[in-house]
Protein backbone atom coordinates (compact mmCIF):
# COMPACT_ATOMS: atom_id res chain seq x y z
CA UNK A 1 0.00 0.00 0.00
CA UNK A 2 1.17 3.08 -0.95
CA UNK A 3 2.28 4.99 2.60
CA UNK A 4 0.63 8.84 1.04
CA UNK A 5 -2.79 6.48 -0.03
CA UNK A 6 -5.62 6.45 2.57
CA UNK A 7 -8.81 3.92 1.61
CA UNK A 8 -11.92 5.94 1.59
CA UNK A 9 -14.66 5.35 3.52
CA UNK A 10 -18.31 6.64 2.34
CA UNK A 11 -20.86 6.63 4.75
CA UNK A 12 -24.37 8.52 5.83
CA UNK A 13 -23.59 11.35 7.59
CA UNK A 14 -26.83 12.03 8.99
CA UNK A 15 -27.53 8.26 10.36
CA UNK A 16 -26.66 7.86 14.29
CA UNK A 17 -25.64 4.08 14.32
CA UNK A 18 -23.19 5.86 10.66
CA UNK A 19 -21.84 8.19 12.65
CA UNK A 20 -21.33 6.30 15.84
CA UNK A 21 -19.26 3.33 13.60
CA UNK A 22 -17.08 6.38 12.34
CA UNK A 23 -16.53 7.52 15.76
CA UNK A 24 -15.20 4.03 17.11
CA UNK A 25 -13.08 3.50 14.00
CA UNK A 26 -11.74 6.55 14.66
CA UNK A 27 -10.88 5.90 18.02
CA UNK A 28 -9.56 2.19 16.83
CA UNK A 29 -8.21 3.17 13.58
CA UNK A 30 -4.40 4.18 12.47
CA UNK A 31 -5.49 7.38 11.38
CA UNK A 32 -3.22 7.25 8.43
CA UNK A 33 -5.50 4.24 7.48
CA UNK A 34 -8.78 5.80 6.28
CA UNK A 35 -10.41 8.96 4.90
CA UNK A 36 -14.50 9.85 5.54
CA UNK A 37 -16.60 11.23 3.78
CA UNK A 38 -20.09 11.55 3.99
CA UNK A 39 -22.37 11.22 1.29
CA UNK A 40 -23.73 14.29 1.11
CA UNK A 41 -20.47 15.86 0.84
CA UNK A 42 -19.31 17.52 -2.52
CA UNK A 43 -16.71 15.03 -2.26
CA UNK A 44 -19.06 12.52 -1.36
CA UNK A 45 -21.52 12.74 -4.15
CA UNK A 46 -18.64 13.59 -6.87
CA UNK A 47 -17.63 9.92 -5.46
CA UNK A 48 -21.00 8.18 -6.12
CA UNK A 49 -21.34 9.86 -9.37
CA UNK A 50 -17.76 8.18 -10.36
CA UNK A 51 -18.68 5.32 -9.18
CA UNK A 52 -22.36 5.02 -10.76
CA UNK A 53 -23.86 4.73 -7.19
CA UNK A 54 -26.79 6.15 -6.19
CA UNK A 55 -26.28 9.75 -5.12
CA UNK A 56 -29.50 10.32 -3.19
CA UNK A 57 -29.51 7.85 -0.26
CA UNK A 58 -27.09 5.41 0.72
CA UNK A 59 -28.19 1.96 1.71
CA UNK A 60 -24.50 0.81 2.76
CA UNK A 61 -20.98 2.30 3.97
CA UNK A 62 -18.61 1.56 0.71
CA UNK A 63 -14.85 1.42 1.11
CA UNK A 64 -12.83 2.00 -1.86
CA UNK A 65 -9.44 0.71 -1.85
CA UNK A 66 -6.76 -0.14 -3.83
CA UNK A 67 -8.52 -3.57 -4.49
CA UNK A 68 -12.07 -1.58 -6.08
CA UNK A 69 -14.99 -0.89 -4.13
CA UNK A 70 -16.68 -2.99 -1.74
CA UNK A 71 -20.03 -2.69 -0.45
CA UNK A 72 -22.27 -4.04 2.60
CA UNK A 73 -20.87 -7.18 4.60
CA UNK A 74 -17.53 -7.95 2.61
CA UNK A 75 -16.87 -3.46 3.04
CA UNK A 76 -17.43 -3.93 6.33
CA UNK A 77 -14.92 -6.76 6.65
CA UNK A 78 -12.24 -5.39 5.08
CA UNK A 79 -12.27 -2.11 6.98
CA UNK A 80 -12.14 -3.95 10.30
CA UNK A 81 -9.52 -6.29 9.19
CA UNK A 82 -7.75 -3.67 8.38
CA UNK A 83 -7.45 -2.57 12.28
CA UNK A 84 -4.90 -4.80 14.07
CA UNK A 85 -6.40 -5.14 16.97
CA UNK A 86 -9.61 -6.50 15.13
CA UNK A 87 -8.18 -8.44 12.37
CA UNK A 88 -9.08 -11.47 14.49
CA UNK A 89 -12.78 -11.19 14.95
CA UNK A 90 -12.91 -9.49 11.37
CA UNK A 91 -11.39 -13.41 10.43
CA UNK A 92 -14.05 -14.81 12.32
CA UNK A 93 -17.09 -13.12 11.06
CA UNK A 94 -15.48 -13.86 7.44
CA UNK A 95 -16.40 -17.75 8.13
CA UNK A 96 -20.35 -16.73 8.21
CA UNK A 97 -21.64 -17.14 4.59
CA UNK A 98 -21.90 -14.11 2.93
CA UNK A 99 -25.51 -14.52 2.41
CA UNK A 100 -26.10 -14.86 5.59
CA UNK A 101 -23.70 -11.64 6.74
CA UNK A 102 -25.35 -9.56 3.99
CA UNK A 103 -28.66 -10.57 5.30
CA UNK A 104 -28.16 -9.29 8.88
CA UNK A 105 -26.25 -6.12 7.52
CA UNK A 106 -29.30 -5.26 4.66
CA UNK A 107 -31.85 -5.79 7.53
CA UNK A 108 -29.31 -3.30 10.33
CA UNK A 109 -29.25 -0.46 6.93
CA UNK A 110 -32.63 -0.80 6.14
CA UNK A 111 -34.11 -0.09 9.76
CA UNK A 112 -31.14 2.04 11.00
CA UNK A 113 -32.35 5.25 11.15
CA UNK A 114 -35.69 4.04 12.49
CA UNK A 115 -33.85 1.98 15.32
CA UNK A 116 -31.35 4.66 15.81
CA UNK A 117 -32.23 7.90 14.60
CA UNK A 118 -30.67 10.34 12.78
CA UNK A 119 -28.49 13.76 13.52
CA UNK A 120 -28.53 17.28 11.93
CA UNK A 121 -24.42 16.72 12.73
CA UNK A 122 -21.88 14.50 11.34
CA UNK A 123 -18.79 12.99 13.35
CA UNK A 124 -16.85 14.74 10.19
CA UNK A 125 -16.73 17.98 8.97
CA UNK A 126 -18.88 17.95 5.43
CA UNK A 127 -15.76 18.59 3.11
Amino acid sequence: MNPQHRDLIIFDGECNLCNGVVGWLLKFAPSSLFEFVAFQSPKGQRLLRHYHRDTSSLDTVILIDEAGLHTHSDGFLRIVSSIPKWQRLAALLAFVPRLIRDFVYKTASKYRLRWFGTSSSCTIHLG
